[in-house]
């Protein structure tokens, strides 16, 4: 399970950041600006990405590992 938490929190910051990048320097990467529905809400979905894959890394590791 940790593991598992440690992949996800990973693949929403590197998520995260790529929307930011994508937002301020216009590199065509990530999946953030390629959603529909968040329109003009890309870098609040972006900094919301960045925030989760801190939980989830906290998460990752408070869990004991066997």
């Amino acid at each position: 399970m940790k593991e598992l938490l440690g992949f996800i929190g990973f693949f929403a910051l590197v998520q995260g950041v790529a929307g930011l990048v994508h937002e301020f320097a216009d590199w065509n990467w990530g999946f953030v600006h390629r959603i529909g529905f968040l329109d003009g809400y890309e870098i609040y979905a972006s900094v919301a990405l960045i925030v989760l894959a801190l939980a989830l890394f906290a998460a990752a590791e408070s869990r004991k590992s066997r």
